[in-house]
């Protein structure tokens, strides 16, 4: 187990902790996990931190990155430090959508020999979900996880089962390659809190990695949460205190997002061709209620919201033309706005 001591999920107290315990107890498991972690992932501890704050929001994450920089162990690895079912999906462009929710097939009794219908669930009966190479399979198949997503629910057949709680989608993307591929339509990104960019290791890490893999022995990551923690954190998640003047900072980044509205900001007019949706907002506020929790505070800040403005809002703003002429990205455009709007600064 892990050197950070957490409470046993069989102790009836787990769900009873007083609010600073229940923000030790969430703070002590992210570190575990990354301790965990580091037994097998090099870095990333970033990436790391917003996918935790995916899970700890009752969220799901899209990992963005050339290949051959481990989001697939990265997601793996972080199933085997949950006690949690997990599947992974490897999509294809012949994969269907009864392949992912399930199907139903006629049983028939061995001793009576009546036949009945009998639904075989797919992965996406699981806690954890891996969606490898997402934008792999045709449109059909990824609106099948739209309901999937947002209900957390499943219709097969006329039927609509629930699906385990918790549940999380983790999915990866290669933004190399268009051949075969399908790009995800807005309303499908919109559903992934984040949109995470896995970047190349610094050089020590590259150094150490190499190194891992010829030849050092590598420890196997012990499992950390169960699903009584997760749960357990994301109802302290949601009791975080968050000051009007957070909201109102949270809000005028989003709208100074929007191109053709009063509150645009002058990037955003420029560059944008569409800004952020209130989704975009409501993101922000639980994204930062978990990235204070994680940091052990007991309150939320206005640089909670910035420290994680990039991954909500690059995948939920489109650039133009000109963005596009002059190799300005998103994530240029977030920037300038964020580093516009100073966070320690109450918006009135």
């Amino acid at each position: 187990m892990s050197d950070t001591q957490l409470p046993d999920a069989s102790e009836p107290t787990v769900a009873e902790l007083d609010d600073l315990q229940a923000v030790e107890f969430a703070k002590n498991a992210y570190l575990a996990i990354q301790q965990e972690l580091s037994k097998v992932i090099v870095g990333q501890t970033d990436v790391v931190q917003e996918i935790l704050i995916a899970i700890f929001t009752r969220s799901h994450a899209l990992l963005v990155g050339v290949p051959g920089l481990a989001k697939t162990l990265l997601i793996s690895t972080i199933a085997d430090t949950l006690q949690m079912s997990f599947k992974r999906i490897q999509f294809t462009p012949d994969l269907m959508p009864s392949d992912i929710t399930g199907t139903e097939v006629i049983y028939q009794d061995p001793h009576s020999g009546a036949k009945e219908f009998k639904f075989l669930p797919g992965p996406l009966f699981a806690n954890i979900v891996l969606a490898d190479e997402i934008n792999r399979t045709p449109p059909k198949t990824q609106a099948a996880m739209l309901e999937a997503m947002q209900e957390r629910r499943v219709t097969v057949g006329g039927t609509t089962r629930p699906l385990p709680k918790p549940f999380f989608v983790l999915a990866t993307q290669n933004p190399l390659e268009q051949e075969g591929t399908y790009p995800l339509p807005e309303a499908q990104l919109d559903r992934f809190m984040f949109l995470i960019n896995v970047d190349y290791p610094s050089f020590e890490e590259e150094l150490l990695i190499m190194k891992r893999g010829t030849g050092m022995v590598v420890e196997q990551p012990q499992p950390v949460l169960n699903a009584d923690h997760i749960i357990a954190i994301q109802e302290t998640v949601k009791k975080m205190p968050v000051a009007d003047h957070v909201y109102r900072y949270a809000e005028r980044l989003v709208r100074a997002t929007r191109p053709k509205t009063p509150e645009a900001h002058e990037v955003a007019k420029k560059f944008l061709s569409v800004g952020a949706g209130p989704r975009a907002s409501l993101g922000l506020i639980m994204a930062a209620k978990a990235h204070a929790l994680v940091n052990g505070q007991t309150y939320v800040g206005a640089h909670n919201i910035a420290a994680i403005a990039k991954s909500i809002l690059r995948h939920r703003i489109a650039a133009n033309f000109t963005a596009q002429s002059e190799g300005i990205t998103t994530d240029n455009v977030v920037e300038q706005i964020v580093a516009s709007i100073p966070p320690d600064e109450p918006v009135a």
